[in-house]
């Protein structure tokens, strides 16, 4: 999930186009699982002048992704008017995860470091993750200091190709070839 870094909120979704014409939108979810949207409080979506708060007071899944009635939006028209928006709710809303699990938006930024011969090689910071089915992706992108300007894609597989994360300091140790 995508974090705001401006005011402390997280995007859970986005609204992608209406569904029928009393209102109601289409909604792609970040939250795992999708229907896990609906269980979130204090929706806002951010628009050029400003956060609007919105309420959900209906939804459900349908087909590959979930449909969504917004209270006061009763027709077709101005449920348009909310396509395209992001849908961001207050981090402290997640709930906590048990010890050595981590939420996408807490590895994003953090630097990635490789054992070598010569000690530790920085690879870059994690710009963000991607979901491949078997297994997420990290992203690393080139930092300050890093070992060359390449990206890398280095598969998030706890134990094996990535052997510590530390959110405190802000890095995460992997066993991967510098030269991959």
């Amino acid at each position: 999930m995508p974090e705001d870094k401006r005011d402390g909120r997280l995007v859970i979704g986005r609204i992608t186009g209406c569904y029928g014409i009393k209102g109601w939108v289409k909604v792609h979810a970040y939250t795992e699982p999708m229907e896990n949207f609906f269980d979130y409080t204090g929706w806002t979506v951010r628009r050029r002048g400003g956060d609007e708060a919105i309420e959900f007071d209906a939804g459900r899944r349908h087909g590959k992704g979930l449909v969504a009635h917004i209270r006061g939006v009763d027709d077709r028209n101005q449920a348009e008017t909310y396509r395209g928006l992001d849908v961001s709710v207050p981090a402290g809303a997640l709930p906590e995860l048990d010890e050595g699990e981590y939420y996408w938006h807490q590895l994003e930024g953090l630097q990635v470091w490789c054992s070598s011969p010569e000690g530790l090689v920085l690879l870059g910071e994690v710009d963000h993750l991607i979901d491949t089915g078997a297994n997420d992706v990290l992203v690393v992108r080139p930092s300050e200091g890093s070992l060359d300007q390449r990206e890398r894609l280095i598969p998030w597989l706890r134990g094996q190709t990535v052997t510590r994360v530390d959110l405190d300091a802000g890095c995460i140790e992997v066993d991967w070839f510098p030269d991959e």
